[in-house]
Formats: C-alpha cells, structure tokens, sequence
C-alpha cells in the first residue's frame, strides 16, 4: 500500500536519492549525458523552502520508502532546488497569479504506476483551497506527456542555459483549475 504525506526535513537524504536516480534513468532518451548530469548539478534537488511550507509530500511504501516526491508552491520560484535560489521565494496572489506544481520525481522502480496524478491531484486541490486559479509549472521533457494527459497546456519553450553552458530544453505549462 502506497501512502502520502509531507515531506519532512528528516526525508532529504532519501529525497536527494530519489531525484538522482528518477533523473539518471527516466530521463535517459530526453536529455543527453551531459543535459542530465548537469540539470543534477544545477537545477534538480530538494527545494528546502517548499517542505517548510507544507506544500512538498512524499509517496512511501508500507516499508517507508520513497517511491515519488513532488508539491506545490505559493512562492514565486518556478523551478530548481536549492542549489539554483537566487534570492528571496516572494508569496504570489492567489487572486491573480498561477500557483506552482513543483518537483516531481518518480522512482524508476514506480514509475507508470499513476504517482504521478495522484501527487498532481493532492497538490490541485490543496492549491485550489487557498484560493489559486491556476497552476504553472516549467516541464522537463520526460514530464511533459504527464503533464499533457493532466490538462496543461505549453505556454512556450523554457530553455534553461546553465552555468556550465549545457542548454537543457524544458517547456513552460499551464492549466486552470476553476473559473478565476
């Protein structure tokens, strides 16, 4: 039985376990070597701020082992963990601004077993109770059929040049979530 619930600061060593290895091989047919090993380095990871928040949870097995991860956030950072903050994480207005779906990762071990929309559904609603119309999010490419088959439409192609100069194509989404 798979169960959700908060991350917890407790769950980070497990969560960055979880990232590398959903990245490494889910990834794998999207982005090249270098586009994955890179995007680990500078963009994919635990984002601290969101499991402060709440807003991050966790997929586990009855023995406790993470097979998903994923949340949404109120802030306005639309992608990457904490190795890619900038600055301060600014609330957005829920009464005209998209909440954001953020870091989603699947263990290879669970992939295609519907994670994925059960974490989507759990995070939607939660958003939806505090008053967001929408949500956007910045799609990898392994998660944009996900994301697709959940609703959201490409707003534009979000490539991300890091500092490395490895580009590392994503894809900006939206989808609405009740009448604003």
């Amino acid at each position: 039985m798979l169960s959700v619930r908060p991350a917890t600061p407790a769950d980070l060593p497990a969560l960055e376990l979880l990232i590398r290895r959903s990245v490494r091989e889910l990834s794998v047919g999207f982005y090249d070597a270098r586009q994955i090993e890179s995007g680990l380095r500078y963009v994919f990871g635990a984002d601290t701020q969101l499991i402060a928040d709440g807003t991050y949870f966790v997929v586990c097995d009855a023995h406790g082992t993470l097979a998903a991860a994923g949340g949404w956030s109120r802030r306005r950072t639309l992608y990457g963990g904490d190795q890619a903050k900038l600055g301060p994480d600014n609330l957005l207005d829920p009464a005209h601004e998209a909440a954001r779906i953020r870091a989603f990762f699947v263990s290879p071990d669970f992939a295609r077993q519907g994670l994925g929309r059960r974490l989507f559904t759990h995070c939607r609603d939660a958003a939806r109770a505090e008053g967001f119309g929408a949500l956007e999010l910045m799609a990898t490419l392994p998660g944009v059929p996900l994301y697709r088959a959940l609703g959201f439409e490409a707003l534009a192609p979000g490539d991300a040049t890091l500092p490395d100069g490895v580009v590392l194509p994503m894809v900006r989404m939206r989808v609405v979530i009740r009448a604003l």
